[in-house]
């Protein structure tokens, strides 16, 4: 039995048996990782467990890994970060489950990922932060083009004024692809959302003038970019619940 110490995103959980639960986390030592958990749901069980094991929840663990099971379970658990407004905010809850569905959707290796991980705990944490509402709204069209610079197929170039986003070469072009593209109009909006995941910053988002129209468009746009590379992508369900909630 080897006993270690982590950090770790939960990504997804599903019932086990009576009162037991399989938790997927992305951990900061081991990439994405399955745990299994007993007595949830029991009284005499380990309930606050439960609690802490929501879509997006940023926890502290010590973890045990057997060489004789496939999955590894916790020893000590507890909030690293205490979500002060994402559980209490439907408008942010909705972000947060899109966010954790398409990390559980997309991210399988079972291996350190030190550069994916910091930006997805970091996105956690500016989105319970995040008090201005049009932010709020934007968050998940932001988040979407940071982790495709983490998931190896980030857009190629820089936009210029006019120019479409061929899906297919991932690249701008002056010239409207044949293929599926970018409108000019979702284009400027990935060339500013680039320009700002490269930076790290989501203040911009704040100032986007969107409408749920172009909210959706955008977002449509994409997840066929998502979806030309990682097909998972069509799997998401809660792309759903965002578009009646932005």
């Amino acid at each position: 039995m080897r006993n270690y110490k982590a950090r770790g995103i939960v990504l997804h959980t599903i019932k086990y048996g009576d009162s037991g639960l399989v938790a997927q986390l992305l951990t900061d030592v081991g990439g994405r990782q399955s745990y299994m958990v007993q007595g949830v749901r029991s009284s005499r069980g380990h309930g606050n467990r439960a609690a802490l094991l929501q879509p997006m929840f940023l926890v502290e663990f010590e973890g045990m890994e057997s060489p004789r099971a496939e999955m590894h379970r916790f020893r000590e658990i507890r909030a690293a970060v205490p979500l002060g407004s994402i559980p209490f905010d439907v408008r942010k809850s909705t972000v947060a489950l899109f966010m954790a569905e398409m990390l559980y959707r997309l991210v399988r290796e079972v291996e350190a990922n030190s550069p994916l991980f910091d930006f997805v705990w970091d996105s956690v944490c500016r989105l319970d932060f995040f008090e201005d509402r049009a932010g709020v709204a934007n968050f998940h069209l932001w988040f979407m083009v940071g982790l495709s610079r983490h998931l190896g197929f980030f857009p190629a170039g820089e936009w210029s004024a006019g120019h479409w986003f061929d899906i297919r070469e991932g690249i701008f072009t002056p010239i409207e692809p044949r293929g599926e593209c970018f409108s000019r109009e979702n284009a400027a909006l990935l060339g500013s959302l680039m320009d700002a995941a490269v930076a790290a910053d989501c203040d911009v988002l704040a100032t986007l003038q969107l409408n749920r129209v172009q909210r959706s468009e955008f977002m449509n746009s994409m997840l066929a970019y998502f979806g030309y590379h990682l097909d998972a992508v069509r799997d998401i369900r809660s792309v759903d619940i965002l578009r009646e909630v932005f």
